[in-house]
């Protein structure tokens, strides 16, 4: 194993164990356990994902009701990019104060809009501009969002952003935002924001006010630059919660992973078929880096990169206090041809799409190999569907405790 994912994974022990030192604000809550929902970014592939969370809504009705929502069971909803989007539909206040989106219509959300948002034969000007104008994206979100902002929505989101004037991430959360005016921008902007992936869709500018009028300026892209699976930003956001004293969730008792239940969402991941290869890129220029034969190398890297790191450091937490069953990672890592693409909206491709996560939920559960930073399948503990039935048990059983 890589002596720094070591390193790393104690550094996140230690942190869990001097945070147990810091008692949780309120002491009459009686749930047991934090609850963490993260969902990667991908662009078209956000239908993945989206079946499987339409799944476990569906289990959390079986049994709490058919009003019981993905909301009402996470304490924090992370999303980057795409998975920004599918988290804003099912943590936004609509009628009756429900999400806009219940989770069954995420993947016809991606099947009506998809097509609009990448128009099929829309060539790459590899001089000046984006693939995509970015125009249907702008006025549908802002249709959906309206004047909703980040402090509105009905759970705790948290979503990942990159300021190119600034050269910083920039986090987005409904904490901050009802801390701090000038984060409490509309979510239509951070879904804009953290949604301009690089070559296709264009930077999103924006400003916000704070109380006495002063004028922030955000200059944003894709979060994925900053994290394209969210999910160890959002278990840092519960750490910095409960160091400001903030979290009033979970009860008094110290805070470690086996108090946690993190379920984390990918939207698929390119088979390795080893396409690139040192000899080859060796010749590259600036341009082949960006765009080699209808493939963009550097932001394939640089997502695969970033989304399996994050795995492997949760991952080895959880594995190192023997609480792995505490933390669920749902990813498919074997899409090949038009289904890797992120923004090939076919019919085709698209029912191919929607296969594949039907499909996903038949595949047995998988977690990292240390080893190998390689996904692999788990004896006993059967396929996606049954674990997220389980993890449904769980956020109810969660959710009834505190109700009492």
């Amino acid at each position: 194993m890589d002596k720094r994912v070591v390193v790393f994974a104690l550094i996140l022990t230690n942190i869990f164990l001097h945070f147990s030192l810091f008692p949780l604000v309120d002491a009459n809550a009686k749930g047991r356990r934090v609850t963490i929902l993260s969902i990667d970014g991908g662009g078209i592939r956000g239908i993945i994902p989206g079946i499987m969370l339409a799944f476990l809504e569906a289990k959390l009705q079986e049994l709490d009701g058919p009003n019981a929502r993905i909301a009402d069971y996470f304490d924090v909803v992370a999303g980057t990019s795409t998975g920004a989007l599918v988290a804003t539909m099912l943590t936004a206040p609509g009628k009756d104060n429900l999400p806009v989106f219940n989770a069954k219509d995420i993947a016809s959300f991606y099947l009506q809009h998809g097509p609009k948002i990448f128009p099929e034969n829309r060539v790459p000007n590899l001089i000046a501009g984006p693939k995509y104008d970015g125009e249907y994206l702008r006025s549908l979100i802002q249709g959906l969002l309206g004047n909703l902002t980040v402090s509105q929505t009905l759970t705790d989101v948290v979503i990942p952003t990159f300021d190119i004037k600034q050269l910083q991430p920039i986090i987005f959360s409904t904490k901050d935002g009802i801390a701090n005016a000038s984060k409490n921008a509309l979510l239509s902007d951070v879904c804009l924001g953290t949604s301009a992936a690089p070559t296709y869709l264009p930077p999103h500018y924006f400003e916000t006010r704070d109380h006495q009028g002063n004028i922030r300026t955000f200059n944003l892209i894709d979060g994925g630059v900053a994290a394209n699976n969210p999910t160890l930003l959002a278990i840092t956001h519960i750490f910095k919660e409960i160091l400001l004293k903030k979290f009033k969730t979970v009860h008094m008792r110290p805070l470690d992973s086996s108090k946690m239940l993190v379920l984390s969402l990918g939207s698929g991941l390119a088979k390795n078929e080893e396409k690139y290869n040192a000899k080859d890129a060796a010749q590259w220029g600036e341009l082949s880096w960006v765009f080699n034969n209808g493939a963009t190398p550097i932001i394939d890297m640089f997502g695969a990169a970033s989304s399996d790191m994050v795995d492997i450091h949760v991952s080895t937490l959880f594995q190192l206090l023997s609480t792995e069953k505490n933390y669920l990672r749902i990813q498919e890592d074997t899409l090949t041809g038009d289904t890797s693409s992120v923004d090939i909206t076919t019919k085709r491709n698209l029912d191919a799409l929607v296969q594949i996560g039907h499909s996903l939920l038949k595949e047995p559960v998988s977690r990292v190999n240390l080893e190998t930073g390689r996904s692999e399948a788990v004896r006993g503990e059967g396929t996606n569907e049954e674990a997220l039935a389980r993890f449904a048990k769980l956020l109810s059983d969660e959710r009834k405790l505190r109700s009492n």
